[in-house]
């Protein structure tokens, strides 16, 4: 089975940092990663900070220090869910998503993410799972 390991170069439409149009509580957010930091807080202004902010990466540092809604630790996977659903609703996303096969999908990281991901051979792999689950929707809703 193919194994795809790194959401850079050909794959980095994987990523959540990839530029694309995300959907979440009647907002529109520049990427899956901006949309994820805005769903930690349910503050209207704090999410349009988010949604204004330049770069994924600048989102993610500002949701590291937002308070987090009490439930987070029980919602963050199916809003994760969600964002990839409506990521790839982006027709080009979808038929690159498929592209990858069955290939096994693991966002490999460097920066200790073992929860989405994989560092140094550990890891829960919770991001490329659920790609994967996306992936696997979509192709049987093809049929």
């Amino acid at each position: 089975m193919q194994v795809i390991d790194s959401f850079r170069g050909e794959y980095s439409f994987l990523s959540n940092f990839h530029k694309c149009r995300v959907e979440f509580e009647g907002m529109v957010y520049p990427s899956v990663e901006h949309a994820f930091q805005a769903a930690k807080n349910p503050d209207p202004e704090y999410r349009s900070l988010i949604a204004a902010a330049g770069s994924p990466v600048t989102t993610k540092r500002m949701g590291k220090k937002t308070q987090l809604r009490p439930d987070w630790e029980k919602v963050k996977e199916g809003i994760m869910l969600e964002l990839l659903r409506s990521k790839f609703s982006d027709p080009v996303l979808r038929e690159k998503l498929l592209a990858t096969g069955d290939a096994e999908l693991i966002e490999g990281n460097n920066h200790w993410d073992r929860f989405w991901g994989v560092c140094r051979g550990e890891g829960l792999n919770k991001l490329g799972k659920l790609l994967m689950q996306v992936r696997d929707e979509v192709n049987n809703n093809k049929e």
